[in-house]
């Protein structure tokens, strides 16, 4: 059965329910979280993810996308609730938010659910704080065809409204994962994978390293990089050549560059 609602004022329980999952633990505790507009929606719908609500702007354009995603979600069971624009934006925080946001159970982040055949390549972020960057490498994971993303240790949240907006639909494309460094190492080790960082230490040069599937690409921390300890836990270290003034590279297109860099080398 599916359930339609109209909100129209801003102390409604729900507006409140919904403003609350931009924070973090809030998200934790209902394992919900937001995602915003037509395009990133329809990236899930198409990816065979639904969301559990799906919330409307009253007076919005009509548009076949949002037929299509309204007719899934019903068909689904899902509740449908329209609210004026002013009161979105408070749910969504943006001041021009766009017409449709859904809330999407979290997913199962463990590494067992991770299956490191099923790509030549793995991207794997170590203490990446920027939710933007985060966003970025899910975006990247999916441009080229990595299986996913590998968050080691204290990461942004990859279900914050900014880390969902900045990956524009990847974290639906992408499997994603989150553990400590040594719940990692272990998980690894278990079978084949190569793990590659990018280093400044004793490194090959990124274009010519012997790159070999199941690859797991691994960048660190914005500011302070990888722990010396994770790099001598590498089998590879690779360094990206700085022709200018800058000494390194933001995280995200460090791991952007390194990525292109190993598909070509693993799928010629």
């Amino acid at each position: 059965m599916t359930y339609r609602r109209t909100i129209t004022g801003f102390s409604n329980p729900l507006v409140k329910f919904l403003r609350s999952l931009r924070d973090k633990k809030h998200r934790r505790r209902e394992q919900r979280f937001l995602a915003e507009g037509l395009r990133l929606l329809t990236d899930a719908r198409e990816s065979g993810i639904l969301p559990e609500m799906l919330v409307m702007a009253t007076g919005r354009a009509a548009h076949p996308l949002l037929d299509q995603l309204e007719d899934a979600v019903t068909a689904a069971g899902g509740e449908v609730v329209e609210m004026d624009q002013d009161i979105l934006a408070k749910v969504t925080g943006k001041d021009n938010p766009q017409a449709v946001a859904g809330v999407f159970a979290e997913f199962d982040t463990r590494l067992a659910g991770i299956d490191r055949q099923a790509a030549p390549i793995w991207l794997v972020a170590q203490a990446l704080r920027d939710p933007g960057n985060l966003g970025t490498m899910l975006r990247t994971g999916d441009a080229v065809g990595a299986g996913g993303l590998i968050l080691i240790d204290d990461c942004a949240d990859p279900f914050s409204v900014e880390a969902v907006r900045a990956s524009m639909g990847a974290i639906f494309t992408q499997k994603l994962a989150m553990a400590r460094w040594d719940e990692f190492q272990s998980w690894l080790r278990e079978s084949e994978g190569q793990l590659v960082a990018a280093s400044l230490r004793d490194p090959t040069d990124y274009r010519k390293a012997p790159y070999a599937a199941p690859c797991f690409l691994m960048v660190g921390n914005e500011s302070q990089g990888l722990p010396a300890e994770y790099e001598d836990a590498c089998d590879l270290r690779v360094t990206i050549p700085m022709r200018g003034r800058a000494d390194s590279l933001n995280a995200a297109v460090a791991g952007a560059v390194l990525a292109y860099e190993a598909l070509a080398h693993l799928d010629p």
